[in-house]
């Protein structure tokens, strides 16, 4: 049981990585020195997908989940959880570069959206 525990505490931990990396920028309108998290974060997360690497929470959730009994999954983390919801034929490497690209340009949307908003005095 305890082992189950700790894999679902790494999914919500990467869950909530993905939701930083996605929303973070928006936080930088309140808290100045987020950038230098929120960015380091960015730039790992666009790397991982035009890389086409792994996180290294994926292989951790699945050890916790094999010392817990279960079968663990093949794949990363967004081809088992995101995937068969929005795509379900499986991730592929073209995927994961639209994925990267998404990273990057809603980042900089983002950041230019608070930039402006600064700068403007909304």
């Amino acid at each position: 049981m305890l082992w189950q525990i700790l894999a679902a505490l790494v999914v919500l931990i990467h869950f909530a990585f993905i939701v930083f990396v996605l929303f973070g920028g928006i936080l930088t309108m309140w808290w100045r020195w987020l950038p230098w998290v929120h960015l380091p974060a960015v730039l790992w997360a666009a790397a991982l997908e035009f890389g086409g690497w792994i996180c290294p929470l994926t292989p951790l959730e699945n050890r916790l989940l094999q010392a817990g009994g279960d079968a663990g999954y093949a794949g990363g983390f967004l081809e088992h959880y995101a995937l068969p919801v929005i795509y379900p034929q499986g991730l592929t490497p073209e995927i994961q570069m639209v994925l990267g690209f998404v990273v990057v340009f809603f980042t900089l949307a983002t950041y230019g959206f608070v930039w402006w908003r600064k700068a403007s005095g909304i």
